[in-house]
């Protein structure tokens, strides 16, 4: 599986060949440092760049590119490097992007030398850098490791070298940017270090077999033939990784090297008359259609993320290129008076226009491929990635295994609407989750605090449903604490089709009861994984996965209940024991600080649509919608009906 790193984050790294992919907005000039144990370069033949591309070890690609493979063998290495650092530079030549704030955020990919993916990176929140250290790879007891470290510099490749202490920092930057200039790359393919095996001498004299260029796929990489390639912006990063001079209005390549290899052709060919082929649902990697399908989604998301920032980055340029043209009438003397200086204006608006328009052409085109996507793959997807009105419900059966996602809701984003993508999470819940009944949950203000209460009852109602659905019988069981009985009716249709295990606990009696309970499970269940018996458990232990529901939080609770409800949220996870709270956190306001770190523990999900989740590419604010049933829709009490029989045909 891979490692999603933010910045800061390390990862230990099993395998010496190691193959670094880069995905980026514009071309850019990809290269790598050697440092000693401090991270000091000692000198021009310890960097790795266009001009120079290989060093024992390490081979970096000699041409600027929007999307690299670098090849890095850590036992090759000198003995006295201890870190590999792995930087980008925006070309200086002009016409090209002036920092990485304009493009989307550069992403990195480490991969083993099967191709399989190790650790992937996006270099978020960037601005007027114009060259940034990526990665680092360094050795610290004898073990290497991986570090996201994104440090920008807006000085440029010079600061980023003389940072590392490298006294011809200058010398080596010229160098760099003097072999990437242009016209030598639009005369090459895709920039691959080590398309095929090469020989680069190691530190004892004898040769190290770079890794081969397998291009493996990652497990959520999709090879759709309907595979969009999100395309929009005023800088040219054509396919194959050249740098030809750009027209204006070029468009930008944001694709992601993890949704189709670089140098492989899409697998199905576009019709004979030109239209793209037809998308097919499933076509993703995966060993069995459920995975396959979980990967399209994902790469459904991806793209969508991808090519609205591509749009976003075309508008961005659009404005600032219309306010420098503004400002050059206004500074002209020979501008301001006549009508010069308005036909200056008029036209530098004019040009906006038809940058912005053509970027809106561009994501209407990608829109209206994922559009024609998401409509072939909705309808096959199974009952736990379906929304409720999907008529995979109506032949419901129980299932014999668990799956390995769930559906929480639908994302989408302002310039995508209506198109939707389907908020997949993988299965067991690796955190637990907080319905927000309160005012923070309607940013446009909501006039009925009961409403709001009542829909995010309906949504929690909904969710467990979905998962006790999607379980086979016994395998999850669902109890529930409501303190002041509020959600009694709310309840009724998992009290009255018999689908819970015992009656909701209601009281202070009973919130401590049932909180008693789960925490001996809780121990015991930790002491027997530790202690390497996990079937000497007593026999009044419920082995199945357990889903407490809490609502009206923190009515009822103690500071003691309180205590043991934030035990649950941390330990209860890696034992099998789950929250779901229905609360609003103005409720729990006398607490204070103290339960900061149990909301912060929960993935918040709200009743009504709210902008509050960020995707791991880009960093949208996208909307969040729950997957609610339809009105006057019998569905959940069919399902629910079915998954009671065969709970009491197992006992």
């Amino acid at each position: 599986m891979t490692a999603e790193l933010v910045r800061g984050q390390n990862h230990p790294l099993s395998q010496g060949r190691l193959a670094i992919r880069i995905s980026a907005g514009a071309p850019v000039l990809a290269g790598a440092t050697l440092g000693d144990e401090n991270g000091t370069v000692h000198g021009a033949q310890w960097v790795a760049h266009p001009g120079g591309p290989a060093l024992p070890g390490v081979e970096v690609p000699r041409h600027a590119a929007t999307r690299h493979r670098l090849a890095v063998d850590l036992g090759a290495l000198p003995e006295a490097v201890h870190r590999v650092s792995v930087f980008l530079a925006l070309p200086t030549e002009a016409g090209r992007p002036l920092r990485f704030g304009a493009v989307a955020a550069p992403h990195t990919t480490v991969e083993g030398p099967d191709g399989t993916e190790l650790v992937c990176y996006t270099l978020t929140g960037l601005d007027s850098e114009t060259a940034v250290l990526a990665l680092e790879l360094y050795r610290r007891q004898g073990a290497w490791k991986v570090r996201a470290v994104g440090q920008g510099y807006a000085a440029g490749l010079t600061a980023l070298l003389a940072d590392q202490g490298l006294r011809e920092a200058a010398d080596v930057a010229a160098a760099a940017h003097a072999a990437t200039a242009p016209g030598d790359a639009a005369a090459h393919g895709p920039s691959r270090a080590l398309s095929t095996p090469a020989s680069a001498p190691s530190a004892h004299g004898t040769s190290a077999r770079a890794p081969q260029d397998t291009s493996a796929l990652p497990h959520d990489a999709s090879a759709s033939a309907a595979r969009v390639t999100p395309t929009a912006g005023p800088y040219d990063t054509q396919a194959s990784g050249g740098t030809a001079p750009r027209g204006p209005g070029t468009p930008v390549d944001y694709t992601h090297p993890g949704r189709r290899p670089h140098d492989t052709p899409p697998p199905v060919a576009p019709a004979a008359d030109g239209r793209p082929a037809q998308p097919v649902a499933g076509d993703a990697v995966g060993w069995s259609m459920e995975e396959r399908l979980y990967n399209q989604v994902w790469g459904m998301f991806e793209d969508l993320a991808r090519t609205t920032a591509a749009y976003r980055s075309a508008v961005d340029f659009a404005d600032s290129r219309l306010e420098k043209e503004l400002d050059q009438a206004l500074t002209d003397p020979r501008g301001r008076l006549g009508t010069a200086g308005d036909a200056a204006r008029e036209a530098a608006h004019t040009r906006r226009i038809q940058l912005v328009d053509q970027a809106r052409a561009v994501l209407d085109r990608d829109l209206g491929q994922l559009t024609a996507e998401s409509e072939v793959v909705e309808p096959a997807l199974p009952p736990a990635y379906a929304c409720w009105d999907n008529p995979v419900w109506h032949g419901y059966r129980v299932p014999a295994e668990p799956p390995m996602a769930l559906r929480l809701g639908d994302l989408h984003l302002p310039e995508s609407v209506p198109l939707r993508i389907p908020l997949l999470v993988r299965l067991p819940l690796e955190r637990g989750l907080w319905l927000d009944s309160g005012p923070a949950a309607a940013p446009g203000g909501f006039p009925d605090s009961t409403e709001l209460r009542h829909l995010a009852m309906e949504a929690a109602v909904a969710l467990v449903a979905r998962l006790l659905a999607v379980h086979p019988p016994g395998d999850f069981a669902v109890r529930i604490i409501d303190p002041a009985g509020t959600g009694a009716a709310a309840f009724a249709p998992l009290t009255r089709t018999g689908v819970l295990v015992s009656p909701p606990a209601t009281g202070a009696a009973g919130v401590t009861e049932m909180l008693e309970r789960l925490t001996r499970r809780v121990d015991l269940v930790q002491m027997a994984v530790r202690g390497g018996a996990p079937e000497s458990l007593p026999a009044d232990v419920d082995t199945a996965r357990q889903l407490l529901i809490v609502n009206d939080f923190p009515h009822g609770f103690d500071e003691r209940a309180v205590t043991r409800l934030r035990y649950l949220a941390d330990e209860g996870p890696d034992v099998g024991v789950h929250l779901l709270l229905v609360a609003d956190r103005e409720d729990a306001a006398a607490y204070g600080p103290l339960l900061d770190p149990l909301w912060r523990s929960l993935m918040r999900l709200t009743p009504v649509p709210d902008d509050h989740f960020a995707d791991p590419w880009v960093g949208h604010a996208w909307t969040y919608e729950p997957s609610l049933v339809p009105a006057g829709s019998q569905v959940v009490h069919q399902v629910l009906t079915e998954v009671a029989r065969a709970m009491t045909k197992r006992s």
